[in-house]
């Protein structure tokens, strides 16, 4: 089992007045196998100087700002090409090109609507299968919208995707919108939410943002240890073990936005104590140096969702491979066993 030594609070400057601890750790030289390729902070802990730190609260309603929509491209046929007259010699034998007319039936399919359609259903564990069908849109960048949550997918190569999505309101409302303007809304009642807590963290790139939920007293690296390097599968929470984390986003959208939620089944949990949660990154050759965003957004078995902002600087490339961790940006989870 991984431990973290003692760990040392530095100095930040908040916008408003919540209480956040800000720390940095050395990451183990040699890992656990079970953790084996995963960061995790060790070793004796060095203090931080966090030259900016900003900490908002915020309305869900005000999002993170989305990517800027694509330029359309337009495309148009072929242009006939001339055919310079031969003189003398040989004659030559050419293939009729083909005239750049539209017949009546290709205007009218490249005048029809694009028939976009999104549909939702609640499944276990207040999880929402989302799936979208877009024959005219394959292979593009969508936004999706709910509940001030925010993420983006890529459609297939048959404009469609099929994703499972926590649900963050019993009144589940799914906005998914394409770069160019077009998109659909799919709706479900997700009535199981009462039972569940959620918290979430979202950003916008490769910033290095981790969220990390440490059940009853779990150290860091141990069962009760609950982050994207131990996600757990989701019939935790339905058996009332404990919480799992969802990863929601395509990596590999340039500059996407991507999101973590961790849910836990207050309605079933079968262990009393707290649940400790913290946002962490990683100091990588990716954010060093750099001004990095995030917001966090927490509900209690699907009522009012509160979310806040955060603005941090990361320290410089010569603290690459430490951790930055933050507390108390969530309210922490306090149970009791049924």
């Amino acid at each position: 089992m991984i431990n973290r030594k003692t760990i040392i609070t530095t100095a930040g400057t908040l916008a408003c007045a919540v209480g956040i601890g800000f720390f940095m750790q050395n990451t183990p030289t040699a890992p656990t196998p079970e953790y084996e390729g995963v960061s995790l902070a060790n070793a004796d802990a060095v203090v931080l100087d966090v030259e900016e730190i900003v900490l908002t609260s915020a309305d869900v309603a005000q999002d993170l700002v989305l990517p800027k929509p694509e330029r359309a491209v337009s495309l148009t046929t072929a242009q006939s090409l001339a055919v310079p007259e031969v003189e003398s010699g040989p004659v030559i034998q050419t293939a009729a090109l083909p005239d750049d007319t539209l017949t009546a039936a290709d205007e009218a399919e490249q005048d029809a609507p694009c028939a976009i359609v999104a549909s939702a259903r609640p499944v276990a564990a207040a999880m929402v299968n989302l799936t979208l069908s877009a024959s005219c849109l394959p292979d593009e960048r969508v936004t999706v919208h709910h509940a001030g949550l925010l993420f983006n997918e890529v459609t297939d190569g048959s404009g469609s995707f099929d994703i499972t999505v926590p649900a963050m309101a019993t009144e589940a409302v799914f906005v998914v919108a394409f770069s160019n303007g077009d998109g659909a809304v799919a709706q479900a009642t997700v009535e199981e939410l009462a039972d569940y807590d959620r918290v979430a963290l979202q950003w916008k790139g490769d910033t290095g943002f981790e969220l990390h939920a440490r059940e009853f007293g779990a150290d860091y690296g141990s069962e009760g240890h609950v982050w994207s390097g131990a996600m757990r599968e989701m019939s935790f929470a339905v058996t009332g073990e404990g919480g799992y984390i969802s990863r929601l986003g395509n990596s590999a959208v340039p500059d996407g936005l991507l999101a973590e939620v961790y849910t836990f089944p207050v309605g079933a949990v079968q262990s009393a104590g707290d649940v400790a949660l913290s946002v962490e990154a990683e100091v990588a050759r990716n954010n060093c140096g750099l001004e990095i965003e995030a917001q966090t957004l927490q509900t209690f078995s699907g009522k009012d969702i509160t979310s806040r902002d955060l603005t941090l600087s990361v320290p410089d490339c010569d603290a690459a491979g430490n951790f930055l961790v933050l507390n108390n940006l969530f309210e922490d989870l306090k149970l009791a066993s049924n």
